[in-house]
Formats: structure tokens, C-alpha cells, sequence
């Protein structure tokens, strides 16, 4: 079993080599936006508490993300877990460590999806989905063969995200570098960080990551 953090901006990768990790290793991704989402139906007390917050607009506490961890560490995954999108600050990175203690468990590696801003803005602001099934496609990598029409299902409801614009990640850039990016440090200053080329082919990322964890395994 192996825990790991995936580190990196928005646009990295980071879901996609999670759902790779999943299929692959039998490993459970951590998506703090997935467990929130959850926690409105979960009917678990923490689930009811993140809830009420959300519903009121407010922003969740670090403690309720954390109890959201809890809850899922006491299901044990065979492969171990996968945690993306958290920690996203020191005192986040502090309390995941100490939870994990507390449940004898510990941090394997935490990887960094290294990326060129200016590469990554070109990769987001060209991408786009497919509304009907979730197929992913990109104006200049990988196309539709036929315009507007998925290959995968043959849906016409092609969409953009509103917030896959230059400006809008320009900003979320910022908040990752200004909030996450002490993190890098912070691991390595802990012997826990590996580095990977997070804007290779997806084979090659994926195939670097396994590299760090049956290293660290």
C-alpha cells in the first residue's frame, strides 16, 4: 500500500494520473472536490457539517476537510491512496501528517507535475468536453475528427469551461503559487519529493510516477 501526493497547477494532470493510478494500481483518489461533493448526500455527521457550510456559501474548514480524509482512511484501499487537491497549504500539509500518524499510517511520496506556464496556458485555453459522455479534446492536440461532433458517442453538445480562459488561469496560477507551491519545500526538506515533466505524453507521466512509487513503495 502506498499514499501519495500529487503537487502541481491547475491544468497539470493531476485528475487524470489519478484515474490512471486507480485502474492500475487499485489505489482511491482523494478529490477534495469529490468528498465535498459526497458529503451533501453521505449522511455522515462530517458530511452534515460541510454541508450546512456549503449550503450557507461559506468556505469549509480545514478541519472538516480532514474529518472528510478520516472518514475515507477508515476504509482501507488495497493499493493505497491518492490525494489530490489537498493539502494546498503548510498547516493543511501539518494536519494530513498528523492524521495519518494518528491512523499508523504514513506519506510515501509526494510528486510534483512540473509544468511551463506559458505551455500550460496553451493546453487549457484549447480544451474542451464533451457534455453527453466527458470525452476530453484540444483545438490543436487532439481534435474531433469530424467538427463539432464527438468521436466517442457522436453528441453534438461540445463545451468549454467558463474559467479555461487566459485570464481566469492566469489567476488561479497565482493562488496555487502564492498558497501551494511553499509545499515543494516543504516536502523536500522532508527527503518525500520526486519531480516529473507533467507536460510529456501521458504515457511518459504516467510511466514516471510508477517509477517514483515502486522506488518508494
Amino acid at each position: 500500500m502506498v499514499n501519495v501526493i500529487l503537487l502541481g497547477p491547475p491544468g497539470a494532470g493531476k485528475g487524470t494520473q489519478a484515474k490512471r493510478l486507480e485502474e492500475s494500481r487499485g489505489m482511491v483518489q482523494l478529490s477534495t472536490g469529490d468528498m465535498l461533493r459526497e458529503a451533501k448526500t453521505s449522511g455522515s455527521e462530517m458530511g452534515r457539517r460541510a454541508a450546512e457550510v456549503m449550503d450557507r456559501g461559506e468556505l469549509v474548514t480545514d478541519e472538516i476537510v480532514i474529518g472528510l480524509i478520516r472518514e475515507k482512511l477508515q476504509s482501507p484501499a488495497a493499493g493505497g491512496f491518492i490525494f489530490d487537491g489537498f493539502p494546498r497549504t503548510l498547516k493543511q500539509a501539518d494536519a494530513l501528517g498528523e492524521l495519518l500518524a494518528q491512523m499508523g499510517q504514513g506519506l510515501d511520496a509526494v510528486i510534483e507535475m512540473q509544468v511551463d506556464d506559458a505551455a500550460l496556458v496553451a493546453r487549457i485555453t484549447g480544451r474542451y468536453s464533451c457534455g453527453s459522455c466527458g470525452a476530453v479534446y484540444h483545438d490543436d492536440t487532439k481534435p474531433t475528427k469530424v467538427e463539432g461532433v464527438c468521436d466517442v458517442c457522436g453528441s453534438t453538445d461540445l463545451r468549454r469551461r467558463a474559467d479555461d480562459t487566459a485570464e481566469a488561469l492566469s489567476k488561479r496560477l497565482m493562488e496555487y503559487y502564492k498558497k501551494t507551491s511553499p509545499l515543494i519545500g516543504y516536502y523536500y526538506a522532508k527527503g518525500q519529493l520526486s519531480s516529473v515533466d507533467g507536460l510529456a505524453e501521458m504515457d511518459a507521466v504516467s510511466a514516471a510516477i510508477s517509477k517514483v512509487l515502486d522506488k518508494r513503495g
